[in-house]
C-alpha cells in the first residue's frame, strides 16, 4: 500500500530533457498567477476564443479546434467513442499505439491491429494492403505520429493519403509528443482527428488536451449511436459556436499560460519552430551514432524524442541519476522493462535549442566516460 510522502519546499530545479513535460518559459508560468475569474464571464470568452483561434492560425488549419482540461488521452478515448461504431484498425509499433488498441477494446469495439516490431515504422503500403484485403468495413484507422517509446516518427501524411481512398473510414492521429514541434499539414492529408497534450512540444504546463476535428468527423459523430459526453465533438464545438467557451469548467490558469505561450509560438512561426526541432533532432542523432546507435528504423526517426540504443552497455539508471545529481539535468531511460536499460531517450522539444541539447550530451559524456 502506498504511503504518504510529504511534498517539500526545497527541491532543486532540474532542466528537463525527458519526453514531457518539458521546460516552460518564466512568463508562461507567471501568467497562471492572475486573479481567478468565472468560467462563464465575458473574460473567459475572450480567453478561450483567443487560444482556439490562435491555435488554428499556428497550425494553419481550417478545421475546428477543441481545447479541454485533461491530457491527450482524453481525446485518444473520445475519438474512438465518437467515430467508431463497430470496427477499428489500429496500427501498432510501440507502447502508445498499443495503448490505443487497449483503449478501443475496453470501449467494446472490434479491434484489428496492424502490428510492427518496436522500432519499426508503420508503412503506408501495408495499410493499403490491409484495407484492400479485409472484408471488414472499418469505421476508423488510428496511428501514432510520434511513438515516443521507441523514437519512431510514422509517415502519417502518406498514410492519410491512402485512407482518403476509403471515404467511409476516418483517420485518427495521436500527435501527443510531436504536434507543435514537427510540422504536419493537417488539412492536406485527410486527417479527421489529430490531438496532442500541451506539456510536450507546446512547452506549456500539463493539464490541457488539444484536438483538431474535421467537418467529416463532426458529421460522422452526429450519425453515431453513442459518443463521448465530455470529449464529444458536437457538444464541444456547438457550445463554442454559441458561447465561445468550454461546456465544462476549465483549468483557467493553464489556459492563461496557453495564451502567453501560443503568442510566442505564433511569433516564432510554425515553419521556424519545425526547423529548430529538426536541427535539434539532427544534432542528437549525430551524437548518438558517434557514441551509441539509434533504436528506430533508419529514416523514421522522431523529430522530438530520440531513442538511443545503449550499444556501450552503460548503466542507464546510474547515468541518469548522476547527471541529475551533478548537473541538475534530467533525461529518460528506455520505456518499460523491455527497453529500460537497452535504450535511453532525450526529449528535444519545446523551447530547447541545439546549444541546450549539447549541454546535456556533454554532461552524459563526462558522466559515462565517453
Amino acid at each position: 500500500m502506498t504511503e504518504k510522502r510529504e511534498y517539500r519546499d526545497d527541491y532543486p530545479d532540474k532542466t528537463l530533457y525527458i519526453p514531457g513535460p518539458t521546460e516552460v518559459r518564466d512568463d508562461v508560468l507567471e501568467s497562471m498567477c492572475e486573479p481567478m475569474f468565472g468560467h462563464r464571464m465575458d473574460r473567459m470568452t475572450d480567453l478561450y476564443t483567443t487560444i482556439v483561434e490562435d491555435t488554428k492560425k499556428f497550425l494553419g488549419t481550417d478545421n475546428d479546434v477543441i481545447i479541454l482540461t485533461g491530457s491527450g488521452t482524453e481525446f485518444m478515448e473520445s475519438s474512438v467513442l465518437n467515430l467508431v461504431d463497430e470496427n477499428v484498425l489500429v496500427t501498432t509499433c510501440g507502447s502508445f499505439s498499443e495503448r490505443q488498441a487497449n483503449v478501443a477494446e475496453r470501449l467494446g469495439k472490434n479491434v484489428d491491429t496492424l502490428e510492427y516490431e518496436w522500432g519499426q515504422a508503420v508503412k503506408p503500403e501495408d495499410v493499403r494492403k490491409t484495407l484492400e484485403a479485409s472484408d471488414t468495413a472499418y469505421d476508423a484507422v488510428t496511428c501514432v505520429m510520434n511513438e515516443s517509446s521507441t523514437g519512431v516518427r510514422n509517415p502519417i501524411e502518406e498514410i492519410g493519403d491512402v485512407i482518403a481512398e476509403y471515404p467511409d473510414t476516418s483517420f485518427i492521429v495521436d500527435a501527443v509528443s510531436s504536434l507543435g514541434g514537427d510540422y504536419v499539414d493537417i488539412d492536406e492529408h485527410n486527417i479527421d482527428v489529430i490531438f496532442t497534450s500541451v506539456q510536450k512540444a507546446f512547452a506549456m504546463p500539463p493539464g490541457l488536451g488539444v484536438c483538431v476535428v474535421s467537418d467529416d468527423a463532426y458529421d460522422r459523430e452526429l450519425e453515431s449511436d453513442s459518443a463521448s459526453w465530455y470529449g464529444g465533438f458536437q457538444r464541444s464545438l456547438d457550445y463554442y459556436d454559441r458561447k465561445g467557451q468550454t461546456h465544462s469548467t476549465p483549468a483557467i490558469p493553464i489556459m492563461l499560460a496557453y495564451r502567453t505561450q501560443m503568442k510566442h509560438m505564433l511569433s516564432e512561426g510554425h515553419d521556424a519552430r519545425d526547423q529548430r526541432h529538426r536541427e535539434m533532432a539532427e544534432y542528437t542523432r549525430d551524437w548518438a551514432r558517434e557514441h551509441f546507435g539509434m533504436f528506430p528504423e533508419d529514416g523514421y526517426e522522431s523529430q522530438t524524442v530520440s531513442c538511443i540504443e545503449n550499444t556501450q552497455g552503460i548503466d542507464v539508471a546510474e547515468t541518469i541519476d548522476a547527471v541529475s545529481e551533478q548537473y541538475d539535468m534530467v533525461f529518460s531511460n528506455g520505456y518499460g522493462s523491455a527497453l529500460g536499460e537497452k535504450t535511453f531517450r532525450i526529449g528535444h522539444m519545446g523551447e530547447h535549442d541545439v546549444e541546450s541539447i549539447r549541454t546535456l550530451t556533454d554532461a552524459i559524456e563526462d558522466t559515462a566516460g565517453l
